[in-house]
């Protein structure tokens, strides 16, 4: 896999999730930068088969996911906080990076407010943590009214600490469109694991074969044209391609998908500079064409759709999320977030 690193790494895998986040640790000595990037990836394209997990066969000698913590998304030291800490509150990003994903999720319940209904999971599932308290998960959920086009919104953060000292932080933003249209949905996740790296990934993935609807590529990809943004990002010096080593998200991200690494002394600058301005704008584009365009399916193509985004979400059961949340909080914990899960999915 080509984003190991060169040091000899321990080949075993142990899976964590924060519900959105479907985390495939590797424990290596050094490079936890590269650890990061499969993590987000692949949750967004194998989010929600929750009410399927099965029994696991792989074992783990990851020790220090019993030390790991999780919540919002950027800091190296973690502040000791009085009661519960929220979705909104990002306590771990730098101020650059909590504006945006602030500014992004409030436009997006700002535009489908009255289409979307209150999140209803419980308080000790919208934030929890482990019994040592190194392990902390915020998730904000909003599913669509039955008749919009909207199936659910779904945020995350999380904020895992490193053997190594540093910490990996995630913050995510993702909207499911239903089977009533045929739009594609959209990704918004930052990862980050020093001060100065992080891994972008913007996209607003497919939902029907390009090669056979070339309409449907003009449509949401070359008449928006959503890679002009993916160039601009490339063009600078401390932005380089991120290539994902496997192949099944290489086939359902869209050929504008933005999937890059940044490696940059001045982060928050280029966050506020760069990429906040290209992530809300790619946010415009899905809620214009994407969120409230018009589109005609028939029933046949809407009985495709259903089973495409079902297939696509039970891939979950692959990486098996029932096994994944005990290891990190405690089988009292992780029962309790599968059960609410479940009843929203």
């Amino acid at each position: 896999m080509e984003w190991l690193p060169r040091q000899k790494v321990q080949q075993t895998r142990v899976y964590s999730s924060s519900c959105h986040f479907l985390i495939r640790f590797y424990t290596f000595t050094t490079d936890w930068e590269n650890m990061a990037i499969m993590a987000a990836i692949a949750a967004h394209f194998s989010l929600s088969s929750l009410s399927h997990s099965s029994p696991s066969s792989q074992t783990s000698s990851c020790s220090f996911l019993q030390r790991a913590r999780f919540s919002c998304c950027a800091s190296s030291s973690l502040p000791q906080h009085v009661g519960r800490t929220g979705f909104m509150d990002f306590p771990y990003v730098s101020t650059p990076h909590k504006n945006l994903m602030v500014d992004l999720v409030s436009t997006v319940e700002s535009h489908l407010g009255s289409i979307l209904n209150p999140c209803t999971l419980p308080p000790d599932v919208q934030s929890y943590q482990n019994e040592t308290g190194t392990a902390h998960a915020a998730l904000h959920l909003r599913s669509g009214v039955q008749s919009s086009q909207i199936d659910f919104i779904l945020g995350s953060w999380l904020h895992c600490e490193l053997p190594t000292g540093g910490a990996l932080n995630i913050t995510s933003l993702s909207a499911y469109l239903n089977s009533s249209t045929d739009a594609p949905n959209l990704l918004v996740e930052l990862i980050q694991s020093s001060p100065t790296s992080m891994v972008l990934i913007l996209d607003l993935p497919h939902r029907k074969e390009l090669v056979l609807n070339p309409d449907y590529l003009k449509t949401f990809y070359e008449d928006t044209q959503l890679d002009q943004h993916r160039q601009r990002l490339e063009k600078l010096s401390e932005v380089t391609p991120y290539f994902s080593s496997s192949l099944y998200i290489r086939s359902v991200v869209s050929p504008t998908a933005i999937l890059v690494r940044i490696e940059t002394e001045q982060l928050e600058e280029m966050i506020e500079t760069h990429v906040s301005p290209i992530a809300k704008e790619v946010l415009k584009t899905w809620l214009d064409v994407c969120a409230f365009g018009e589109r005609v399916v028939g029933e046949d193509e809407r009985v495709y759709l259903k089973k495409r985004d079902e297939m696509s979400k039970s891939k979950t059961i692959e990486i098996d999320l029932g096994s994944s949340l005990p290891r990190l909080f405690g089988q009292e914990t992780a029962n309790r977030v599968l059960e609410a899960l479940r009843e929203v999915f």
